[in-house]
C-alpha cells in the first residue's frame, strides 16, 4: 500500500472507531471538531481517488450500527447526515456546485435553522397517535426507544395538540432533535453534586445516554425535551411543498420547534445570518446553523452525495469543545490568598484561539474529576470566557497518568497553605506574600476600583520586584526618580502615571472600598457599604452582626469585612492612606421626588454597546434602582449585553423580564 492508502485505510478504522464511541456508547473520546477533520481529510482523499470508495466508506452511511439490546426499525427513507461548512466560502462553494445541477437554484430562497447538538430521534405517528420513536442508527435501520421516548414532555402522544389543528396524514414520521437545555443541564448536574453522585461531562452524551437506557424510569429521571423539524414520510394526506411551511405546519400540529429558525429569500442574507449568530444566545447546545433549500421538491431533486443531502449544509461555528492532552497543574496565588490550581495543556486550537492553559476551577474539582496529570481531558472555550477542562477521558487511560496531590506551600514565599474546615478554598498564611502583595495591587489599580490609567500588571511587577512598594498605600508616596529608574519610563510616561496616581484621590468611597481586596466584596457590594457608613472610620467600628443586617450580606461576607478591619497590618494601610489624604467620605445626595428607577432591581450580565459595566451601575443607582449580581426572585430587570453569562439563562427560566441599554434608557427617560 502507499503512504496515502495507509492513511486513508487508517482514517477509515479512526472514524468507524469514534462513529461507534459517539452513537453507540454516548461516550466520545474526541471533540465534534477533531472528528470533522479527520472526516475532512478522509472526503478529501475520495475526491482525489474516487475509485477507492467502498461501501462500507464512513462517508457513504450516517450514524452507526443499531445495538443489539434494543428492537430494530427500519426507517421508511433513509435519515441522512450533514455536509459542512466552515466559511462563508464554503457556502457559496456549496451553492455553486448545486446551482450546476439544477437552473432552479439560481433563484432559490432557504430557511436557516440551529445545529441543535442532541440525539437524532424518528417519530411514527398513525391516525395521528404516536405509536414508535426510533434513533437514526446507521440511517436506514435504527432502535426502538419507543417507552424512553414517552417520557419526553415536550413530545405529544396525540396530534394535533389543538383541536383546530392541521389536517393529519393518516402516517406522519417526522424527524427531531431530543436535547437537553443549559439550564436543566446545570441543574441536573449540580443536583447530583449534592447527592454525592458522579456528575456529566455534557447535554449532549446525557441525553443520548438518558435515551438509552433499557429501563424507562431512568429516562423519565432526566430533564429530556425535543424539538422537531422535518417530515420523512407520510401517507394519505397533503404535507407542505416548503422547508418553512413544514415548521409552521409541525409547530400547529402541536410538536415543539426552534423558535430560532428563520426564513432568507437568497444566500447572502443566510450568510449574514451564520456570520451574527453567537451560540451562547441559544438555551440549548449548538455548534452551527443549517441552511437548507426551502423548495422540497428542488432539494430532493438535487438528490444525494454519499451521505449527505445537497439541499441542506451544517455551517459550523469554530469548536468550542476539544480534547487534548493535560501536561502539568500548576498553581496561581491571588489577591486574596487563595491558591488556585490550572491547567498546562498541549496546545490545541479552540474558537480559532491557540490554548495552552485552562482552569481547573479548584482543587475539590480535580479531586472529585480524577483529573491526573497526563489524561486527556475536554476542554471548553465560550466566546471571551477563559478556557476551563471539563473532564478527563478516562476510557483512553494507558495508566502512567499521575495523580495529582495539591501543594503544601505556597510556591511564591513558600509559606505554608491552609484548608480552612467547611471550605473548598485554599489559601496562604502570609499576608506579606509577593504574588499577593501583585494581585492585590492589580486589583486596587483596576477599571472597577481606582482605575489608575498607566499602571498596568507589569508595571505593577517591576514596583514590587524593585522593593519600591509593599502595600497598595505606598503607591501615593512614589517619587519620580524611583519611576524614571525602571525600565521602560521616560519622562512623559512618569508624569502621566503620576498625575493619574493622585487623581485616583477624587474617587468616591465605594470605589476605594472595592480596591482594598475584602474577600467577597465587589462592586455591589462596595456600594452598599458606601451608603451605609460614611466613611472607613465608621465602617471599621461595625459589627459581624450589623453587617449581615444589611440586605444581600451573609455571615461570611459580614465576618469578612470585620476580620480585615481588624487585621493590624490593615489598620497600618489605613493609616496611610488617611495621611496621605486618601479618605474620601460619602455624600448623600437627596433628590426631589420620587426617581424612575425606585423600587427595581436589576442585574446586567455581557458586554453593553456603549457602558462599562461600573457606568451602567452609576446611571441605574443615580435613578433610584438598585443592580444586585445575582438572579431571584427580587430582580425586576436584566439588561442584557453580548456574549452574555449564565445569568442570561436563569433570567429565562424564571421570567425574569430581559431589556437592551437602550430599553433601559428609555425607561429611565420616560419612566415605563
Amino acid at each position: 500500500m502507499s503512504e496515502l492508502q495507509q492513511e486513508y485505510q487508517q482514517l477509515k478504522d479512526e472514524i468507524r472507531y469514534h462513529r461507534y464511541r459517539y452513537y453507540v456508547l454516548n461516550n466520545p473520546v474526541v471533540s465534534d471538531y477533531e472528528f470533522d477533520k479527520k472526516m475532512g481529510r478522509l472526503e478529501e482523499i475520495e475526491r482525489e481517488h474516487p475509485d477507492w470508495i467502498a461501501p462500507d466508506s464512513p462517508s457513504q452511511r450516517a450514524g452507526a450500527e443499531p445495538l443489539d439490546k434494543f428492537e430494530k426499525v427500519e426507517h421508511p427513507a433513509p435519515i441522512l447526515s450533514l455536509g459542512n461548512a466552515f466559511s462563508p466560502q464554503d457556502l457559496r462553494d456549496w451553492f455553486d456546485r448545486i446551482a450546476r445541477l439544477d437552473d432552479r437554484v439560481s433563484n432559490a430562497d432557504f430557511t436557516i435553522e440551529p445545529k441543535l447538538d442532541g440525539l437524532t430521534v424518528v417519530l411514527l405517528y398513525r391516525n395521528g397517535i404516536f405509536i414508535q420513536g426510533a434513533t437514526r442508527g446507521n440511517g436506514e435501520i435504527g432502535e426502538d426507544i419507543t417507552e424512553n421516548l414517552r417520557t419526553i414532555n415536550a413530545l405529544p402522544l396525540h396530534i394535533p395538540v389543538k383541536k383546530d389543528g392541521p389536517q393529519v396524514p393518516e402516517v406522519l414520521v417526522v424527524r427531531g432533535e431530543a436535547l437537553i437545555t443549559k439550564a436543566d443541564f446545570e441543574a441536573l448536574n449540580q443536583r447530583l453534586e449534592e447527592e454525592g453522585k458522579k456528575t456529566y461531562l455534557n447535554p449532549r452524551n446525557t441525553a443520548a445516554g438518558s435515551l438509552r437506557q433499557l429501563d424507562s424510569r431512568v429516562t423519565a429521571q432526566r430533564p429530556l425535551t425535543i424539538l422537531v423539524y422535518a417530515i420523512v414520510h407520510s401517507e394519505n394526506g397533503d404535507i407542505p411543498s416548503t422547508q418553512w411551511e413544514t415548521l409552521n405546519y409541525l409547530k400547529g400540529l402541536g410538536f415543539p420547534v426552534a423558535e430560532s429558525s428563520q426564513y432568507c429569500q437568497n444566500l447572502d442574507e443566510a450568510i449574514k445570518i451564520c456570520q451574527e449568530t453567537n451560540p451562547e444566545q441559544f438555551p440549548f447546545e449548538i455548534d452551527g446553523m443549517v441552511i437548507k433549500i426551502n423548495d422540497l421538491d428542488l432539494a430532493n431533486d438535487l438528490g444525494v452525495v454519499g451521505k449527505d443531502p445537497r439541499g441542506a449544509i451544517a455551517y459550523k461555528f469554530p469548536a468550542e469543545e476539544v480534547t487534548t492532552r493535560l501536561d502539568d497543574i500548576r498553581v496561581n496565588v491571588g489577591r486574596t490568598g487563595v491558591i488556585t490550581p490550572y491547567a498546562v495543556l498541549e496546545a490545541v486550537e479552540i474558537g480559532g484561539v491557540i490554548v495552552r492553559q485552562a482552569t481547573l476551577h479548584n482543587f475539590d474539582f480535580i479531586k472529585d474529576k480524577d483529573i491526573r496529570i497526563g489524561d486527556r481531558v475536554l476542554v471548553k472555550r465560550a466566546g471571551e470566557v477563559i478556557p476551563y477542562v471539563i473532564g478527563p477521558i478516562e476510557d483512553v487511560r494507558t495508566g502512567d497518568e499521575a495523580p495529582y496531590t495539591p501543594p503544601e506551600t505556597c510556591p511564591s514565599c513558600g509559606e505554608p497553605i491552609v484548608n480552612p474546615e467547611g471550605e473548598v478554598a485554599f489559601y496562604c498564611t502570609n499576608n506579606a506574600c509577593p504574588a499577593q502583595l501583585v494581585r492585590n495591587l492589580e486589583h486596587f489599580v483596576s477599571r472597577g476600583a481606582m482605575d489608575i490609567v498607566g499602571l498596568g500588571i507589569s508595571t505593577v511587577e517591576q514596583l514590587v520586584e524593585e522593593d519600591l512598594i509593599k502595600d497598595i498605600a505606598d503607591l501615593y508616596t512614589l517619587k519620580k526618580q524611583d519611576l524614571l529608574n525602571l525600565e521602560g519610563f521616560g519622562e512623559k510616561k512618569t508624569d502621566n502615571l503620576l498625575m493619574a496616581i493622585q487623581e485616583s484621590k477624587s474617587q468616591p468611597l465605594y470605589r476605594l472600598i472595592t480596591g482594598l481586596g475584602i474577600r467577597g466584596v465587589g462592586e455591589v457590594a462596595a456600594q452598599d457599604l458606601a451608603d451605609r457608613y460614611k466613611d472607613l472610620d465608621v465602617l471599621k467600628k461595625a459589627s459581624k452582626t450589623e453587617i449581615e443586617s444589611l440586605e444581600g450580606f451573609g455571615p461570611n461576607i459580614a465576618e469578612s469585612v470585620v476580620e480585615w478591619f481588624e487585621n493590624e497590618e490593615n489598620q497600618l494601610i489605613l493609616q496611610k492612606l488617611k495621611e496621605i489624604g486618601l479618605w474620601p467620605v460619602a455624600e448623600k445626595e437627596e433628590k426631589a421626588g420620587p426617581q424612575p428607577l425606585e423600587g427595581l432591581t436589576f442585574v446586567v450580565t455581557g458586554t453593553l454597546p456603549s457602558l462599562s459595566r461600573t457606568e451602567v451601575k452609576d446611571l441605574i443607582e443615580s435613578h433610584g434602582g438598585k443592580v444586585t449580581g445575582n438572579i431571584s426572585g427580587n430582580t425586576s430587570y436584566l439588561v442584557l449585553g453580548e456574549d452574555p453569562g449564565s445569568k442570561y439563562g436563569q433570567a429565562q427560566k424564571r421570567g425574569v423580564p430581559i431589556i437592551s441599554e437602550d430599553d433601559l434608557k428609555t425607561l429611565i427617560e420616560k419612566g415605563s
